[in-house]
């Protein structure tokens, strides 16, 4: 593909700085990169692919209201086990039930993709991963709640560090449980007129 020749404003959605790189992966370089400020609590008897789907809609919509004229990019990302979604990890505690509740489990991570157009177009995706984990011991927890990347990672874990280690099995976009799936991402864009520079 080839760059656009008329250039079209592309806006990331979303302040997290691994959907930021994974963009760059493609040779996608946001022209503007804004949080969206909304509401994340789930709706009563939400389930986690909806609530993943929903919110990356709603960050989308959020930031077009002074963009109109920008292709927006939005994402939300939900670890679920079982229909239980996982929080993101704010304290060790947090993150060690959640690592205790993956041990040994296949788990689900959806990932919630929104593109808006500049002509207003909303397309929304949703990407399903499934995670298996091997049996975490005591001592592989502590290790891990040691290193601190379990910051603020929604289940508690972030697949591009040590956790690394303790996946027997990935069935899915990989680069969608680091935060953004490229495969859809690339779909959604070239789909829609906006085409990536192949060289820098």
């Amino acid at each position: 593909m080839t760059a656009n020749s008329h250039h079209k404003k592309l806006i990331l959605a979303s302040a997290s700085p691994r959907r930021l790189d994974l963009l760059g992966q493609l040779n996608i370089t946001p022209d503007d990169v804004i949080a969206a400020d909304i509401d994340e609590s789930p709706n009563k008897d939400e389930l986690p692919r909806q609530i993943a789907l929903r919110l990356a809609v709603e960050k989308a919509q959020k930031i077009r209201e002074d963009h109109k004229d920008a292709f927006i990019i939005a994402a939300d990302t939900v670890v679920a086990c079982g229909r239980r979604e996982m929080p993101k990890a704010l304290n060790e505690d947090d993150a060690r039930k959640s690592l205790t509740l993956l041990s040994g489990r296949r788990h689900h991570v959806y990932g919630g993709i929104c593109v808006i157009t500049p002509e207003g177009k909303t397309i929304p995706r949703l990407c399903d991963t499934v995670v298996k984990f091997k049996r975490l011991s005591p001592q592989e927890i502590e290790a891990y709640l040691n290193s601190g990347e379990w910051e603020g990672k929604a289940g508690g874990y972030a697949i591009q560090g040590l956790a690394a280690g303790f996946i027997s099995n990935i069935q899915g976009s990989y680069s969608n449980v680091v935060g953004l799936s490229l495969y859809d991402i690339m779909q959604l864009l070239s789909g829609n007129n906006f085409f990536v520079k192949t060289n820098r």
